[in-house]
């Protein structure tokens, strides 16, 4: 480091002894000459030129005005450089030299890499032109002088930092850039990059992928850490992770970079690291996805509380359809396009009721008036998931003592969906509903109503579903519309996502079991943990969300 400080200074003490010319008889020596010096000095030139003219500004008082303004003039600038070095070019262009070769390459050590949290600069909690340390794996704000990344470098002898925005990679204290092939796997894991035609066969790809650490894991299949209490959304996400048509949208950045909202940017981060075939580790963490969750829907979710993923799916399904639909077509996104379906609701209110019903907004559907005094109101709504109901559990014990855990079958809970079976409910008034779906999205989400709110407590009904893993067929059990001309009935199913409830209400964990498609193999899923499980296994559990994908 004494050698580079000499070369750096050794312009600037020539000067002051007289041994070379000023700087206006610099500028007039012939370019060959500067051209000959090694190339290595090109960047070092550029620094001393800066730190010249920062040691010399206090120095004279050529403009006439005292020492002590000039040096809160200084301070100034510094405190300005620091703040955003972006702003630099402005004032100084700097010329930065490109190299090939490095001799601090092999410094780097990529076991500590780690791109997954918040692109925060680890001293000024800056998110402004940050730097990765790839010694360290610690994140430095700028690379000018007086910089944190600058001054890290010095410090801690770490010299190569690659640019978290522009993925340029510097070495430091020199300045200049390094140009090296062997830097492109990090590159790819900092922002992994897929190809249209990779994301066709991705579907079909059965290899697996190694980590650093020597364990392999497969592209898709990855754990996500749970950062605390967030296991919530960790099934949410590996249930979206099978959508194809999802998971291909967010696979390719092009398709959403007209909207401006950072949580939609997020799940494509996470989409892509999730499925990426070269990532360091054998598992990703979803903290910068959790930080754009906790400000979009404004802590409602948040890391630390325990929520509801049915309540997630929905808030975060809506959320990504607002922030994507584009003001040409009003109201269509990827997410409609997959999960939105339609259901015929008739409700039969009595007259008295019906005001307050409009003023709640229901005022637009066909209105009949029967005899008796009540009123039918036949409405469409769309979907984006469906909720059953669950019979009660027994209220008795057995003659062993032991509460019979009862099932049922899925056909049976569906039929609140035939048109016929009527569904009471009490809010927003007393009224007696009957569903019917007239169009059937390409992914149902099925919701199942285990937990019931009464003042004192939360219950949980421990009722088994009986559900078929492949091959559901909607037509059998719920009148559906006849398709158009051209067009055939699709009414069949097969799951591809199961999540699952353990444990006590308001306590307890979650679990999901996924189908990877390239192998039609079923995998479960809790946190860090992947195994491999069998189809059999997933029709054991007390399933509390489903996601059904529709045959072609």
């Amino acid at each position: 480091m004494g050698a580079d400080e000499e070369e750096r200074q050794s312009p600037s003490r020539k000067r002051e002894r007289g041994e070379e010319p000023a700087d206006g008889a610099a500028e007039k020596r012939p370019r060959a000459a500067d051209e000959s010096e090694g190339a290595s000095l090109l960047g070092l030139a550029n620094y001393a030129d800066e730190e010249e003219e920062e040691r010399g500004a206090p120095r004279g008082h050529a403009n006439g005005r005292p020492r002590e303004e000039e040096e809160e003039e200084g301070e100034d600038e510094e405190d300005e450089e620091e703040e955003d070095e972006r702003r630099a070019p402005e004032r100084r262009p700097r010329q930065v030299e490109l190299r090939r070769d490095c001799p601090y390459l092999d410094t780097v050590n990529r076991q500590v890499l780690d791109f997954d949290f918040e692109k925060f600069c680890s001293i000024s909690l800056s998110n402004l032109n940050v730097y990765a340390c790839l010694v360290c794996g610690k994140y430095y704000q700028g690379r000018g002088l007086k910089s944190h990344a600058y001054t890290h470098s010095l410090e801690a002898g770490h010299h190569v930092f690659i640019n978290l925005q522009t993925e340029k990679v510097y070495c430091l204290p020199d300045g200049y850039e390094i140009n090296d092939p062997s830097l492109e796997d990090i590159r790819h894991v900092l922002n992994p990059r897929f190809a249209r035609e990779q994301v066709k066969i991705l579907d079909k790809n059965k290899q697996w992928s190694r980590a650093l650490d020597g364990s392999n894991y497969l592209p898709g299949m990855v754990g996500l850490n749970n950062i605390k209490e967030t296991d919530f959304v960790n099934v949410t996400i590996q249930s979206l992770m099978r959508i194809t048509p999802l998971r291909n949208f967010f696979l390719i950045p092009e398709n959403y970079q007209h909207s401006k909202s950072p949580l939609v940017h997020r799940f494509g981060e996470l989409t892509r690291k999730i499925w990426h075939a070269r990532n360091f580790k054998g598992q990703v963490s979803p903290h910068e996805f959790l930080q754009a969750v906790m400000k979009a829907s404004e802590k409602k979710f948040q890391i630390g509380v325990q929520s509801d993923p049915v309540e997630f799916m929905s808030w975060l399904l809506n959320t990504l359809h607002a922030k994507l639909r584009s003001s040409k077509k009003k109201n269509r996104s990827i997410i409609y396009d997959c999960f939105q379906g339609e259901l015929e609701v008739v409700k039969e209110i009595h007259r008295k009721h019906l005001v307050d019903d409009e003023q709640n907004g229901e005022a637009g559907s066909q209105v009949e008036t029967t005899s008796d005094g009540m009123v039918t109101q036949t409405s469409r709504v769309p979907f984006l998931m469906l909720g059953l109901d669950l019979p009660p559990p027994p209220l008795f014990k057995d003659a062993m003592e032991k509460n019979i855990i009862p099932q049922v079958p899925l056909f049976n809970i569906l039929k609140k969906f035939d048109g016929e079976t009527v569904t009471e409910v009490v809010r927003p008034s007393i009224a007696r509903m009957r569903y019917r779906v007239i169009r059937l999205p390409k992914y149902m989400i099925l919701h199942m109503r285990r937990f019931t709110k009464n003042n004192f407590f939360v219950e949980k009904n421990p009722t088994l579903v009986n559900f078929p893993v492949k091959n559901l067929e909607l037509k059998d059990y719920i009148p559906l519309p006849k398709p158009k001309e051209n067009e055939k009935l699709r009414s069949k199913y097969d799951l591809i996502a199961n999540i699952v409830h353990d444990g006590k209400p308001g306590e307890g964990c979650y679990r999901v079991f996924v189908q990877r498609k390239s192998e039609e193999a079923w995998y479960e899923m809790q946190d860090l943990h992947v195994t491999e499980t069998l189809p059999q296994m997933v029709a054991l559990s007390e399933a509390y969300m489903q996601i059904y994908e529709q045959h072609e």
